[in-house]
C-alpha cells in the first residue's frame, strides 16, 4: 500500500509544500492568466481560506532572483518554456504581508507596519555591501530597517526599496502585497480608521503609480475598497472579484 500524501492543514509556504512533499493542487496557470492579462498592478479579491497566501507564495518563487526551480517540477508552468525563460527567477520581488497589522490604537498598528516592513528590508541586508549603491543609497536603506521609523518614512520605505533594488539588479521590481486590507477592518473596529487610511493610501500611491522601478504589483484581499478612498489617484489597477473568471 502506497504511502498516504501529507496535507498541508496551515502550511501557506509554497516551497515548504514543494520540499516537504504535501499535497498540492497546481494553480500556477495562474502565472499564465497574469502575465497574458498583463495589468501593472493586479487586485484579487477573496473570502478567508481561499489560499491566497499560497498563491502569492507561489508567485514569488517563481519570480525571485536564485530561486530553486526545481520547486515548479511536475507543474502546469514548466510546460510554458517561454514564459519560464522570460520570466522564472528574473526579477527582486519585495514580498509583505499585512494580516498582523492590528491594535487597539494607532500607534501600535504603526509598531506592527513598521516591523514587517523592517523585517522585509533585512532580507536585503547585502545592499549595505552593494557597490552599485552611492552612500546616500546606503543611508537611505538604513532607514528602512530603523525600528523607529516614523510615518512619513514609513508611506515611502516599499518605493525607496523598489529604487534600491533596481540600482542593484538593473532590473525592476516584482512587488507582492498580502492581505491589504486586515489593516482598514482593524482600524475601523479600534476607530483610528481615517489615520490608516490616510497611510496606507500613500504607502500604495508612491509604490504602485509612477514609480520608475516597478515591473508590477499583485495584491489580494477580501474587501474591494473604493478608489476614492485609499486607491485615490490610482488608475492602473486591475481587480479580479470572486466573480471574474
Amino acid at each position: 500500500m502506497g504511502r498516504k500524501i501529507k496535507l498541508p492543514v496551515g502550511v501557506d509556504d509554497f516551497k515548504k509544500i514543494r520540499h516537504d512533499k504535501f499535497y498540492y493542487i497546481d494553480k500556477t496557470k495562474l502565472l499564465e492568466q497574469l502575465l497574458d492579462s498583463w495589468g501593472e498592478v493586479n487586485l484579487f479579491t477573496r473570502p478567508r481560506r481561499f489560499g491566497k497566501t499560497l498563491n502569492m507564495s507561489m508567485l514569488r518563487y517563481f519570480f525571485e532572483i536564485g530561486t530553486d526551480e526545481s520547486l515548479f517540477d511536475g507543474l502546469y508552468i514548466k510546460n510554458n518554456k517561454k514564459i519560464c525563460e522570460e520570466y522564472m527567477g528574473k526579477f527582486p520581488v519585495i514580498f509583505i504581508s499585512l494580516k498582523n497589522v492590528e491594535g487597539l490604537d494607532f500607534e501600535t498598528a504603526l509598531y506592527r507596519f513598521v516591523e514587517i516592513i523592517g523585517r522585509e528590508a533585512e532580507r536585503f541586508y547585502f545592499l549595505l555591501d552593494s557597490e552599485k549603491l552611492t552612500k546616500i543609497d546606503k543611508m537611505r536603506y538604513e532607514t528602512l530597517i530603523d525600528m523607529e521609523m516614523q510615518p512619513a518614512v514609513l508611506a515611502m520605505s516599499l518605493k525607496k526599496l523598489t529604487t534600491l533594488l533596481e540600482k542593484h539588479y538593473g532590473q525592476k521590481v516584482v512587488v507582492l502585497i498580502d492581505e491589504y486590507d486586515v489593516p482598514l477592518a482593524k482600524a475601523y473596529e479600534n476607530n483610528f480608521y481615517d489615520k490608516m487610511v490616510l497611510l496606507l493610501r500613500n504607502l500604495f500611491g508612491n509604490v504602485l503609480k509612477t514609480n520608475a522601478s516597478l515591473a508590477f504589483a499583485v495584491l489580494t484581499g477580501c474587501l474591494r475598497i473604493a478608489k476614492e478612498s485609499i486607491f485615490t489617484g490610482l488608475n492602473n489597477f486591475t481587480v479580479y472579484s470572486i466573480t471574474d473568471n
